[in-house]
């Protein structure tokens, strides 16, 4: 798949159809993938490309901080270096403003496609507790059923907070355990009533299962939608 550079936009040659031609042909590689049904990483380096865009179309002067810099004095008796913006032009800022202009709701269009792929997944998901949910959620074991099939993915899974100045953010840890096929004698209570046996670590895990309704792509799709659906399945608990 083509990546598109994180600071494609002021990187190498700035000239609005060179900057067009990879606009295009990354965005081209991104439907391709959601095509598939296949969502990341591609999904969240899209929602970053656009975030960015948007930032440079919202304050114009964020455009300066993408810009490769050039030593222009160093001061080593206080280990200072001065950096000196390269481009200061007018005419290279109309070029950009014409770039950020195109490719606003050309990310847009494709973002908004991804969205739908993803909520169409997430609302195909169906959660439910394996056994009574202790008090403590934060850690514990995930069954993940993929469909068609009985065959159950076992995870062990920890969550975190993240922290920065406006708000905090939940996150998950997932830790591949086992495969198992389902039957009538391994029910997900009994595999729940197995994991505690081997792992007395975890007397009395929270456990969930996600049982896909429709089929997607496991590793690009499936996975990362059921965690950050457990996420918030919990948080809510």
């Amino acid at each position: 798949m083509k990546n598109l550079p994180t600071n494609w936009l002021t990187d190498g040659l700035i000239d609005f159809e060179y900057k067009k031609y990879l606009l295009l042909a990354y965005l081209k590689c991104v439907q391709e993938e959601f095509d598939s049904k296949r969502l990341y990483p591609i999904f969240s380096d899209l929602i970053m490309h656009y975030q960015n865009i948007m930032q440079v179309k919202e304050h114009k002067k964020l455009i300066y901080e993408q810009f490769p810099q050039r030593i222009s004095r160093a001061d080593f008796q206080k280990l200072e270096i001065v950096y000196q913006k390269i481009v200061d032009d007018d005419d290279t800022m109309r070029e950009i403003e014409d770039i950020v202009q195109f490719s606003a709701p050309k990310f847009a269009y494709v973002l908004q496609t991804g969205k739908e792929i993803y909520d169409y997944i997430e609302s195909h998901l169906e959660i439910s507790p394996v056994g009574i949910t202790p008090l403590y959620r934060d850690a514990g074991y995930l069954f993940l059923n993929e469909y068609p099939g009985q065959e159950i993915k076992v995870y062990q899974y920890r969550m975190t907070i993240f922290e920065n100045n406006y708000e905090n953010y939940r996150g998950i840890h997932t830790e591949y355990i086992d495969t198992i096929r389902r039957s009538l004698t391994n029910t997900f209570e009994n595999l729940k009533i197995n994991l505690v046996k081997k792992n007395t670590h975890l007397p009395n895990p929270a456990t969930f299962v996600i049982m896909a309704k429709v089929p997607c792509p496991f590793e690009q799709s499936l996975l990362p939608i059921a965690k950050r659906s457990l996420v918030k399945y919990v948080s809510k608990l």
